[in-house]
């Protein structure tokens, strides 16, 4: 039996935006956080995140169609997955991510086309000015991108300290440590571990504080660095590199791993996480997604399959490879010395 074609798909995935954009505006407006704090009336929600009568209700609704929220009676409520990943105030927030998404990445996206036809960034450095630069230079803009970077990593940081053998090591350094979500989590679940967040000088403050926050700052320190332009990174057992190596063009892959190798001791390892794509390069579309989003906001920056990994960390001096699954899209690579 045939069955007949449907453009059902198509229309789905071609009105995809509708959904997500409703979904980052009630991150924005802070509607999970408010809902976190006790079920409302459509009207009691419209007061609180001062929306215009005309729409609100469509709009709270909309989100329990997308399964965000949950209506008993005449009182919406946030999901447990809501209730615990998009309230501000828990520690498990993830949306730091999804407010960049909405902030930045929505409207660069516009530019995909572009982006494609010319292979240039659509984002801030259009002009010609270094990411980074652009984003560490205004401490706002920055404390939301390193916010980001935490939501973007939690998933894989609470996987992370689950699977690695970390019992066989006492040391650790978190390259492009952000807020610092991967060595907290890392210090929460093995009280034997020291641990270093390396990262631009800028990033500092935040880190520390963040690190503050969770009493860790005993076992937990911060050494400011630029992964490129300074002579090694800090010796230690292992180095670990989350979302850091996308950001860059081949060759600078192949020199921070080179660079990670020469700071390891005798039988360190290296930790690379990312969306990984299938080497198949078939069915993890949010990792092939990703290497979309690194032609929008880099020059060169590319994701890649964990055969591609394990062939440069080959040629950059490691012994050993294997590949492994973390959560969601991410898997790790780990290179032995």
């Amino acid at each position: 039996m045939t069955t007949s074609p449907t453009p059902e798909a198509i229309m789905k995935l071609g009105t995809a935006f509708w959904a997500s954009k409703t979904m980052l505006t009630a991150v924005e407006l802070g509607l999970f956080t408010e809902l976190a704090k006790e079920p409302l009336t459509a009207e009691q929600l419209r007061e609180r995140t001062g929306l215009h009568p005309r729409a609100a209700r469509d709009f709270f609704d909309a989100l329990v169609a997308l399964g965000m929220l949950e209506r008993n009676s005449d009182r919406y409520a946030n999901t447990v997955d809501t209730n615990t990943f998009l309230d501000r105030n828990k520690p498990s927030y993830v949306g730091g991510m999804l407010e960049m998404a909405n902030a930045r990445l929505y409207g660069f996206w516009g530019n995909l086309t572009t982006a494609l036809k010319t292979g240039e960034p659509q984002n801030e450095i259009r002009g010609g000015q270094d990411l980074f630069a652009a984003l560490y230079a205004d401490p706002a803009r920055l404390e939301g991108f390193l916010k980001a970077m935490s939501g973007v990593s939690y998933g894989a940081a609470m996987a992370l300290a689950a699977k690695f053998p970390w019992g066989d090591y006492k040391t650790f350094v978190d390259v492009g440590a952000a807020q610092g979500v991967v060595p907290v989590v890392l210090g929460q679940k093995h009280p034997h571990l020291l641990g270093t967040g390396y990262d631009l000088a800028a990033v500092k403050p935040v880190f520390e504080a963040f690190v503050a926050q969770h009493q860790l700052s005993d076992r937990i320190t911060f050494a400011s660095g630029d992964f490129f332009t300074d002579a090694a990174l800090p010796s230690t057992d292992v180095i670990v590199m989350g979302h850091i190596l996308h950001d860059w063009d081949l060759d600078q892959k192949k020199v921070l791993l080179r660079k990670a190798h020469e700071a390891l001791k005798p039988g360190g390892a290296l930790v690379v996480y990312e969306a990984l794509i299938d080497d198949d390069r078939r069915q993890n579309a949010f990792g092939l997604l990703m290497s979309l989003n690194m032609l929008i906001e880099t020059p060169g920056g590319f994701d890649f399959t964990g055969a591609q990994c394990c062939e440069w960390m080959k040629e950059t001096g490691f012994a050993q490879t294997r590949v492994e699954h973390l959560v969601g899209p991410d898997s790790m690579v780990v290179g032995i010395k």
